[in-house]
């Protein structure tokens, strides 16, 4: 074999490896992998997560509402008590009445209940304006009884999802002659997406709970300054 026939040879030979790579790569090809959205897993979940959507929608009502009339009630004015000093201290009564209308806050309208009362006992006085912060604070936590029973209860529903989800791949697995993941996957998809939907529910009603009854423990404790600012006013005596 001459020069020219050995190199013909490896010249083949390259050659023919260089087609079948493409082959080989082609037959090592990862097999394409299926994705699948939050919507379509969240029907996989079954009926009980409609019931945890309905749930989550309406503790982010109830926040977003809550947040809104919170931050109405607690605004604050630094000046407000010492216009309601001068008004006291210059007898104009109606004047601070009409002062304690147009700010619209929960201390506000304390003082206003505190005003209405002078000239009366004092007993008598912080009776009414306890009665009306009662009042105020029963307002502030208007709706947060719907975030305090979703988060309580989103979990449970989720659990119940899990257990019905297990009973649903058991029954499945034994009315078939053969099983197969297929078979299985129905109710194992219920029993797993309607746990998750129902601790993420539970876990964002719960920080809203948290989150309001701590802005709202901050207002009760402005409101409790306020009252205390209104009658040292009161006790004050008149230079």
């Amino acid at each position: 074999m001459n020069l020219l026939q050995v190199q013909t040879a490896v010249m083949d030979t390259v050659s023919t490896m260089t087609n079948a790579v493409p082959q080989v790569s082609s037959s090592l090809e990862s097999p394409a992998v299926t994705t699948i959205n939050a919507f379509d897993l969240a029907v996989k979940g079954g009926w009980i997560m409609i019931v945890l959507l309905v749930l989550l929608l309406l503790s982010i009502y109830v926040f977003i509402e809550r947040i809104l009339v919170l931050k109405k009630t607690g605004k604050e004015d630094q000046s407000f008590m010492n216009r309601i000093k001068d008004y006291i201290y210059d007898g104009k009564i109606d004047t601070s009445k009409l002062l304690c209308q147009n700010t619209d806050t929960a201390y506000s309208r304390m003082v206003e209940k505190g005003i209405s009362r002078l000239g009366r006992p004092t007993v008598e006085m912080l009776s009414a304006i306890e009665n009306a912060g009662n009042i105020e604070i029963s307002r502030m936590e208007k709706g947060l009884a719907v975030l305090a029973t979703t988060a309580s209860g989103a979990p449970m529903l989720g659990f119940l999802g899990t257990v019905t989800g297990m009973v649903k791949a058991f029954m499945d697995m034994s009315s078939a002659t053969t099983v197969t993941m297929d078979i299985l996957s129905t109710g194992i998809y219920e029993a797993l997406i309607t746990t998750v939907g129902g601790l993420i529910v539970g876990i964002l009603a719960l920080f809203g709970y948290n989150y309001l009854t701590t802005r709202i423990k901050g207002i009760v404790t402005s409101m409790e300054t306020k009252i205390m600012e209104f009658m040292d006013i009161l006790n004050e005596p008149i230079k």
